[in-house]
């Protein structure tokens, strides 16, 4: 068994999707392992990843308008709006989806599906630097 890991900076616009599969992609054929699995990891709690359609970006204009239903900025229930009205949201959307994904490497590649891309959700309404932590196990 071999391992790699990396660290990806991802700049996010602000809220909304950046889709980060090319640069796993890069930097999985540049491992030099070809079957495994690759953990990736978002060291934030105001941002998450989230695997989803990378063919139609009405889907995540559909995800991000539910979300603003679900968890609206500035709710009046929440305590927590230290850095702003979309400050608590943000933690709540990052909770209701995930900080971590396992993806399995076969033949050096992501086994996605045909439509599934790999995408950093940005939950605040500013733009952000985003650590995004990559670790394979594989040989």
């Amino acid at each position: 068994m071999r391992q790699a890991q990396t660290l990806l900076r991802i700049a996010t616009p602000g809220r909304g999707f950046v889709e980060i599969t090319p640069q796993i992609a890069r930097w999985l054929a540049g491992t030099g392992i070809s079957d495994g699995l690759l953990t990736i990891f978002i060291r934030h709690t105001s941002a998450s990843l989230i695997v989803t359609e990378n063919a139609d970006p009405a889907v995540r204009r559909d995800l991000e308008r539910f979300f603003a239903r679900l968890v609206p900025d500035g709710d009046a229930l929440f305590e927590h709006d230290a850095e702003g009205a979309d400050d608590m949201p943000a933690h709540v959307r990052a909770a209701l989806t995930q900080t971590q994904i396992a993806v399995p490497v076969v033949d050096g590649a992501l086994a996605l599906g045909t439509w599934q891309g790999v995408f950093v959700y940005e939950h605040r309404r500013r733009g952000h630097a985003r650590d995004v932590a990559l670790h394979l196990v594989g040989e």
